[in-house]
């Protein structure tokens, strides 16, 4: 059995779970998400859990019954609290604006970059710390694809630390290349 499979999902007060065909939907404050179900997965919804069991002891069965588990806790937490990304840009010269929904990212290429989110995302700016991008959803994949592309568009580089990187992200640092010692 799954460890992380067979454990209950608990659904908390103002969120509502309900269940038609092999389709799961979930609403609460924040929106509304769905998800299909394989049919190798039994789900069971009572009032304040949702249960989890596999029809089979396949392979494929033991692998879907803890992931559709895990996806579907992350839909519950993601309508009660929603899902939060941190980005820090590091680097001289290296910036951001926020025009309306679109992120307008300078990041030393001749040319700014323009990156618009999906509509359920929400991107702004830290107040306190002026080089932090906070980005927000409901859907858990979705927040944690749009961080990784707004980092893909400079990683950070080992020698300074210039790039986008995520806040709690630690870098190895290398040293640079030191100059040859003249004995004159």
């Amino acid at each position: 059995m799954s460890r992380i499979g067979k454990q209950l999902v608990i659904i908390p007060s103002g969120v509502i779970a309900t269940l038609e065909n092999n389709s799961i939907s979930i609403k609460g404050p924040k929106g509304e998400l769905n998800f299909t179900i394989s049919p190798d997965i039994k789900v069971t919804i009572n009032e304040k859990d949702i249960a989890i069991r596999r029809i089979g002891n396949d392979r494929i069965q033991k692998s879907l019954h803890g992931m559709t588990r895990s996806l579907i806790q992350n839909m519950v937490i993601g309508v009660s609290k929603g899902f939060t990304k941190r980005l820090e840009v590091n680097g001289v010269g290296y910036r951001f604006q926020i025009q309306g929904k679109k992120l307008v990212l300078a990041l030393g290429y001749s040319h700014p970059i323009e990156y618009n989110p999906p509509e359920e995302i929400e991107i702004k700016a830290d107040e306190e710390k002026k080089n932090i991008i906070v980005i927000t959803g409901i859907d858990k994949q979705k927040v944690g694809q749009v961080a990784a592309e707004i980092r893909s568009f400079r990683k950070p580089e080992p020698y300074k630390g210039k790039g986008i990187k995520y806040e709690a992200e630690t870098l190895r640092r290398k040293a640079g290349k030191t100059a040859a010692k003249s004995s004159s």
